[in-house]
């Protein structure tokens, strides 16, 4: 596509429109993997498993409209391009003016298009576990932990995502210890996987009678959810299996059977525990996929610190560490220290808006990796 020509007052809005037809536009490459799982697709025998099948559908449609965003994004640019070319011509300002405004909402979307193109990950395109844990700072880091809980939930909630509580442990006076969230949609584990790490609040504590000024920590896991990763096995003889009455806030039971299920790894001594279906059997299952998720989370995690102490640039994940701090007093700010992203709209974030540290984390991780 040729550069726009529309003035110098709408020059900032024009921009070389990109080439579809290869790298990170490689759509001749989407269509040959959507003919390679039509094929599968088309295996009788494929509905024996049928999770993996209902991933592979899943998988199809996601690239089907892909395609179709691209495809439609193309046309609208190529239109665009005729009309700015016609506005030249009859030297029309209001023309161009409507030109310059269609023109700047298409680059919005091919922003967007192009974010969506950075998730190649060989995970990102899967389900994601979300786990929250309270930290240091008492009862105000489980009441920090359950603000964290309503703005990950409100953010996946205005991505129409589908949002479930797999476990949550509620805490003493306020808040949860801790809560595991299972998050299904389209690239949900390659957007939120940006979200892992410490995280700070600093606010004036509505919790003591001084109302001081208070620093608390939660630290967020962020696990893909997969069955099929080489990179994962467990032995179901490194399995201790524990069932127990599920509980509600306060302690009061919600279930009259043993069907909660606390799973202990006992080589890595990790413990999940799951306790949202009323079948031991379902929370079981429920169960095993989130070891899985954060086994494999364990070892992707590994490797990624293998290559930055070789690059000298490894710091420990620890509560020292925050990866982003919300300060609520004495001003208003939410802080990346990664990216340096910010802004002072911190009740706009824990309501939910995380898109701008989201993209802000995948451009800042792509140079990080190349």
């Amino acid at each position: 596509m040729t550069q726009c020509k529309i003035s110098k007052t709408h020059s900032n809005n024009c921009a070389k429109l990109p080439s579809l037809s290869g790298g990170i536009f490689d759509l001749p490459s989407k269509q040959q993997q959507i003919e390679q799982l039509e094929t599968r697709a088309a295996d009788p025998n494929l509905w024996n498993d049928q999770r993996e099948a209902q991933r592979l559908m899943q998988k199809l449609t996601q690239l089907k409209q892909e395609v179709e965003q691209w495809d439609s994004l193309d046309q609208q640019l190529t239109n665009l391009e005729e009309l700015i070319e016609l506005a030249e011509a009859e030297d029309d300002q209001s023309v161009r003016d409507d030109i310059a405004a269609e023109l700047e909402q298409a680059q919005r979307e091919l922003r967007q298009r192009e974010l969506s193109m950075m998730l190649n990950g060989p995970y990102d395109d899967r389900d994601a576990f979300l786990s929250i844990q309270a930290g240091t700072g008492g009862t105000d880091a489980q009441d920090w932990a359950a603000m964290l809980m309503r703005m990950y939930t409100r953010w996946a909630e205005s991505r129409n995502y589908k949002v479930s509580i797999v476990d949550e442990s509620p805490g003493d006076e306020a808040g949860i210890k801790s809560a595991t969230l299972e998050l299904r949609g389209h690239n949900v584990y390659g957007y939120v996987r940006s979200e892992a790490g410490v995280h700070r609040l600093i606010r004036l504590s509505p919790f003591n009678s001084a109302h001081a000024r208070q620093t608390s920590f939660a630290r967020v896991e962020i696990m893909p959810e997969v069955d099929d990763a080489p990179e994962v096995e467990i032995n179901t003889d490194d399995l201790r299996i524990d069932v127990f009455r599920s509980a509600g806030h306060g302690g009061q039971g919600v279930n009259t059977t043993d069907s909660a299920v606390r799973l202990t790894h006992l080589p890595s001594g990790i413990v999940v525990t799951c306790q949202n279906e009323r079948s031991q059997l379902q929370n079981k299952e429920t169960a095993i996929r989130v070891l899985r998720g954060r086994l494999l989370e364990r070892e992707l995690q590994r490797q990624q610190e293998e290559r930055l102490k070789l690059r000298g640039e490894y710091r420990q994940a620890d509560f020292g560490n925050q990866m982003r701090t919300y300060y609520l007093h004495p001003y208003t700010l939410v802080k990346d220290h990664r990216t340096d992203e910010e802004t002072s709209d911190v009740r706009a974030v824990l309501d939910g808006s995380l898109d701008p540290f989201i993209e802000s984390y995948l451009r800042w991780h792509m140079v990080q990796v190349s």
